[in-house]
């Protein structure tokens, strides 16, 4: 016992409540932050539906466009490298190699002493012209080409007009008269047993 008198700080309740600023302090953070939480939450929220909904709505964020952009124009095209002169003579190669059909080829000059001008040229007319392969036949002959049988065609209709050779012996002599009459498809066949056979198409001059 202490030999003072009590007075009113002296008077604890049986069942006191424990109380103090700090805990006062936190149970106001805590009250302040719920509003900032529940803030946080709801634009999460809002980010990640905006993220997964509008580019299938056809919303672009503007900043992928500006990223396109900046990197390359949309559709435009991509240097590619400049051919270089070995692969474009080789291309001019193969494309002069495959600029003549494999049935008719174009009359190339062709040297007077690989010609034959005594193998019988024949012509036929299928132009429809009445007396067109009398006039060439004159006109091969007066070159110095010996004049073989005329007539008019039998077969199919023709096109233009053709020169038929009988074998690679008679490919000097079929270039020589395609030059001479203007005629550019040279066919190698040995249908009509003739070394040499003119057939006058269509607007033949």
């Amino acid at each position: 016992m202490t030999k003072y008198a009590r007075d009113e700080f002296d008077r604890v309740p049986e069942t006191p409540t424990r109380q103090g600023v700090h805990r006062a302090a936190a149970e106001s953070r805590r009250r302040s932050l719920g509003p900032i939480l529940a803030v946080g939450a709801a634009a999460l929220v809002i980010g990640l539906v905006a993220f997964l909904f509008l580019p299938k709505l056809g919303f672009n964020p503007a900043g992928n466009s500006a990223a396109v952009t900046a990197e390359q124009p949309a559709g435009s095209p991509t240097a590619s490298p400049a051919p270089s002169a070995t692969s474009t003579a080789q291309a001019s190669q193969r494309a002069t190699g495959s600029a003549t059909p494999s049935g008719s080829a174009s009359p190339t000059a062709t040297p007077d002493d690989a010609v034959d001008k005594t193998q019988p040229v024949t012509v036929y007319n299928a132009s429809g012209t009445p007396g067109l392969a009398g006039r060439v036949s004159t006109r091969v002959a007066a070159d110095g080409w010996t004049p073989g049988p005329l007539g008019n065609w039998t077969g199919a209709p023709q096109t233009g007009s053709v020169i038929f050779y009988d074998g690679p012996e008679q490919k000097a002599n079929a270039e020589a008269l395609a030059s001479l009459l203007g005629i550019q498809a040279l066919v190698d066949s040995a249908e009509f047993n003739m070394p040499l056979v003119v057939v006058l198409g269509p607007g033949f001059q």
